[in-house]
């Protein structure tokens, strides 16, 4: 099977998301997909949105803490 030639649309759009953002493969147990979905689309959130939310707040947790004496 032959892939069609991409739109002018999505070649920008190509050119853009990989000058501007970086992947981060994410693998998960079968079944959690659908439970992460869930919870991101309870509080009105894209899947991505949700996960970011959730690394980047465990992050100011982790920066607020602060060592035993």
């Amino acid at each position: 099977m032959e892939d069609k030639p991409l739109s002018a649309a999505s070649r920008a759009k190509r050119k853009y998301n990989d000058a501007n953002y970086e992947r981060i493969p994410l693998d998960v147990k079968k079944g959690m997909k659908a439970v992460y979905k869930a919870a991101a689309d309870a509080e009105g959130m894209s899947l991505n949105g949700y996960i970011q939310k959730a690394m980047e707040e465990k992050m100011k947790r982790k920066a607020n803490e602060t060592p035993p004496v």
